[in-house]
């Protein structure tokens, strides 16, 4: 068994082993046969934040906060969430911070946390691209001994090398194109035993026929999908075609329905609860869409809380056409210490 923290940063080894460890200690039925089934609310009135202590800190233990849309926006971090955060850990709350956005690997994360003046510790990040290599480990990919196509971008072959795990595509596709001329076609690896999809700025025609043959001409390759998030945060101007439209691109042509390893996946809240023996009615998922972060709140028997700091309104939440519901809402993480504020 490849031990975790000698692969990614030596500083995982105190809570993580290896990728192997992250699934191997779950016990459940594989990620693959799971459904997720949204939790339904007609007309459900959310609750507002309005005195944290009672409403939210008295009841957590430990938050998991997803990233974009809540600590940043883009490369910006959200004003405040330093100090907030600071003052979490001084009430002895634990924290982890789970990102669908499988661009970085965890140790990329690490460097990102590190760059907008955030002293996060690597073994409290979980990306979507780590998800996935811990996924492969989970079915014993790498003793098929096939190889992985990768629409994406370097966090997926990061994570993919770290357990040696061999691939083709990712960014050196990014500038190649198809022959379409007379007779022309795209004759694909046969050994590709896994299409792995994550959000890929460099995404184009050629990754996307390559990715088709392989799942539908490649007896047994599986169709896998970080996340199916419909919009990110790229910037703080806009939001920004997310990793679904590459999915659905895929989906589309092959009829073929991936399995999801981000959130609201439940691997790697399994884990966390498995291992670390962490009560679930103690911990709160904080984040900012409903169909991923409440949705993997709700379905995996935590709280959960909805900040209006990322893709998902007011208006949204309260409509009487949602029907995912968090038990409470807030402006943005700050807002934990309205009562300290209000003092």
């Amino acid at each position: 068994m490849m031990k975790f923290g000698s692969y990614i940063l030596p500083t995982l080894a105190a809570t993580v082993s290896s990728a192997s460890a992250f699934t191997a200690g779950i016990g459940r039925t594989p990620i693959a046969s799971r459904a997720f089934t949204k939790t339904s609310s007609l007309n459900a009135k959310v609750p507002k934040l309005t005195e944290p202590a009672n409403q939210i800190l008295d009841n957590t233990d430990v938050f998991i906060f997803d990233c974009d849309g809540v600590i940043w926006r883009g490369d910006s971090l959200i004003p405040g969430i330093s100090e907030t955060l600071d003052k979490l850990r001084a009430l002895g709350k634990k924290m982890f911070f789970v990102t669908n956005n499988s661009t970085k690997s965890r140790a990329g994360y690490k460097k990102k946390f590190d760059g907008l003046g955030l002293n996060i510790p690597a073994e409290e990040i979980f990306s979507s691209s780590f998800a996935a290599a811990a996924y492969l480990e989970q079915t014993k990919f790498k003793e098929s001994g096939k190889k992985v196509y990768i629409i994406g971008e370097v966090g997926i072959c990061e994570e993919l090398d770290n357990i040696n795990v061999p691939w083709i595509g990712g960014p050196e596709d990014g500038d190649k194109q198809p022959d379409m001329g007379s007779g022309g076609r795209l004759e694909v690896d046969p050994d590709v035993g896994a299409v792995i999809v994550g959000f890929d700025r460099r995404v184009n025609y050629y990754k996307i026929q390559y990715a088709q043959l392989c799942i539908n001409e490649i007896e047994g390759c599986e169709f896998v999908a970080t996340n199916l998030d419909a919009v990110a945060h790229l910037t703080d101007a806009q939001e920004w075609a997310g990793n679904g439209s590459m999915v659905g691109a895929i989906k589309g042509c092959t009829g073929v329905e991936p399995t999801v390893v981000g959130k609201p996946s439940p691997l790697m809240i399994d884990y966390l609860c498995d291992k670390l023996n962490l009560e679930r009615s103690r911990i709160c998922m904080v984040g900012d869409r409903l169909d991923t972060d409440v949705l993997f709140g709700t379905d995996n028997g935590l709280q959960s809380l909805l900040v209006l700091s990322g893709v998902t309104s007011e208006d949204k939440l309260l409509s009487s056409e949602n029907t995912i519901t968090p038990d409470y809402y807030a402006d943005t993480i700050n807002d934990f210490f309205l009562d300290s504020e209000s003092s």
